[in-house]
């Protein structure tokens, strides 16, 4: 039976979480979970059926019925809502924001917290998220909380949406970075921020291979003990 290995990554837009964890998750054998994509699927879905961000009752009906799935390929993780293949479409701007909204609603973190709790179930996984390491699992051997610096981490958003042709001018992209880090952690319910016993990296000036290499050196390092 494998021993139990559950990494939490943290931290606000653009500081590198999807892109490390999906590296660790290949190179470790690790599940991972993109706590961040099934936030993306509920705004998704509500805009769809037309359910506003600050309804409630019609958010919680809809975490009810949504059937949430990811596919790994060899080009990456794709991402079904419902059957339907979102993979792209959750990754606007607009559904940056739509997500963030839907994210405040304690109806919606309950249904998805208890979700990401069930996938994690396999016991070696990595999460990446706002409230992996501080809700969904803050009994995590290992809780990973990556920052960067405000300006840093839109030149890496806008560099994202440049490759998906959906780029906004940076200066934009920046202001909704620090409209993201603010709603995010002033919320009541689950706001971002590192827990206690997180290692906090900072990511400014780092590439993603070195960030990948620092927690691939703490995982190991958890992995092994008592081993």
């Amino acid at each position: 039976m494998q021993k139990r290995l559950i990494v939490t990554i943290d931290g606000p837009s653009g500081a590198g979480k999807s892109t490390v964890s999906k590296i660790l998750a290949a190179r470790l054998g690790l599940t991972y979970i993109d706590t961040g994509a099934m936030y993306r699927c509920v705004a998704w879905e509500a805009r769809r059926q037309g359910i506003a961000p600050d309804d409630e009752p019609g958010l919680e009906e809809l975490c009810r019925r949504l059937k949430i799935e990811f596919q790994w390929t060899p080009a990456g993780n794709r991402v079904f809502c419902n059957g339907t293949e979102v993979t792209e479409a959750i990754r606007t701007p607009e559904m940056d924001m739509l997500a963030s909204a839907v994210s405040r609603v304690p109806a919606v973190r309950r249904a998805l917290v208890q979700r990401q709790r069930q996938m994690g179930e396999s016991g070696r996984v990595i999460l990446e998220g706002r409230d992996a390491g501080t809700v969904i699992f803050p009994d995590a051997e290992l809780k990973i909380y990556l920052d960067a610096d405000p300006e840093e981490r839109g030149r890496r958003r806008h560099r994202e949406q440049q490759q998906r042709g959906t780029a906004m001018p940076l200066a934009e992209v920046v202001a909704e970075i620090k409209k993201r880090d603010h709603n995010d952690s002033t919320r009541a319910h689950s706001p971002l921020q590192a827990a206690p016993d997180a290692r906090v990296i900072d990511t400014s000036g780092m590439d993603i291979d070195q960030v990948a290499a620092a927690i691939t050196s703490l995982i190991e390092e958890v992995d092994s003990h008592g081993n």
